[in-house]
């Protein structure tokens, strides 16, 4: 029997991936039974301030404040994963533009040696996973997305994070992050902050090699978020539909940003 959406798109905004199970190869997850959920870019007001409750919830648990609101704004894209009666995770994508990223308030001329070697850059902003629902797999499925999105779409050649220093090697080990700068304070949430970056052109190739290949891939899944991300096929419809939800094409899409 054919699964149901997994979430109203008029509350969510629209389904990017209506059922993450669907898409991925049978035996992928090794977490046992699974409720599925959708994916969707949270282009809808109920949308944005459903993943901004979830932001705040989890940021006032670390002590970051629950004041973090997430506004329309043609520099950014919002996605949620999200079953029918609950919110299971939300990142932001921040393309650069005249006014800067979020993390030039604290690591700009890290940012800038980057620009000015030809980088074209973007961030990661606002990620929020409820821990108690298949973290991991909502957080790969959200980040293959937000990777479509920076490269394919926008055209972006490095992405950027601000991370505690108790996440850093998370982020380093499970998808590749490397440091760019030093900890410093992150006056946004008052707390410590590392830099990190990657190379989009490297995550696209760990998505080629791992993608899909979940519990087929042994230690791999206690060492990369990777094989929970979506197969080379299946990100082909995936892509396609990003595409027809993006106002920009993907060859002018990040001079587009320094328009606005």
């Amino acid at each position: 029997m054919p699964r149901p959406n997994c979430a109203n798109p008029h509350y969510y905004g629209p389904a990017i991936v209506p059922d993450v199970l669907a898409k991925l190869p049978p035996g992928c997850t090794s977490t046992g039974p699974l409720t599925s959920f959708g994916i969707h870019l949270a282009n809808t007001e109920a949308g944005r301030q459903s993943a901004a409750r979830l932001v705040n919830k989890m940021y006032r648990w670390r002590g970051y404040g629950d004041q973090h609101a997430l506004e329309a704004h043609p520099h950014h894209v919002t996605l949620t994963a999200a079953e029918p009666e609950q919110l299971l995770g939300t990142v932001t994508l921040r393309t650069d533009s005249a006014n800067g990223m979020l993390a030039d308030a604290t690591f700009k001329e890290v940012i800038d040696a980057y620009r000015r070697s030809g980088a074209r850059v973007c961030e990661v902003t606002k990620l929020a996973i409820d821990p108690l629902a298949h973290p991991k797999l909502a957080l790969a499925t959200l980040v293959h997305i937000i990777y479509l999105y920076a490269y394919k779409i926008y055209a972006c050649t490095d992405m950027f994070i601000e991370v505690n220093p108790r996440h850093k090697r998370f982020y380093e080990e499970m998808l590749g992050f490397e440091p760019a700068a030093e900890v410093r304070n992150n006056a946004r949430v008052n707390a410590p902050a590392h830099l990190l970056r990657i190379s989009l052109d490297f995550m696209g190739a760990q998505i080629a090699r791992l993608g899909g290949t979940g519990a087929a891939a042994g230690g791999d899944t206690r060492r990369s978020l990777y094989p929970y991300f979506f197969c080379r096929s299946a990100e082909a419809g995936i892509l396609s539909l990003v595409n027809s939800l993006s106002e920009a094409s993907a060859g002018g899409a990040y001079e587009q940003r320094w328009a606005a």
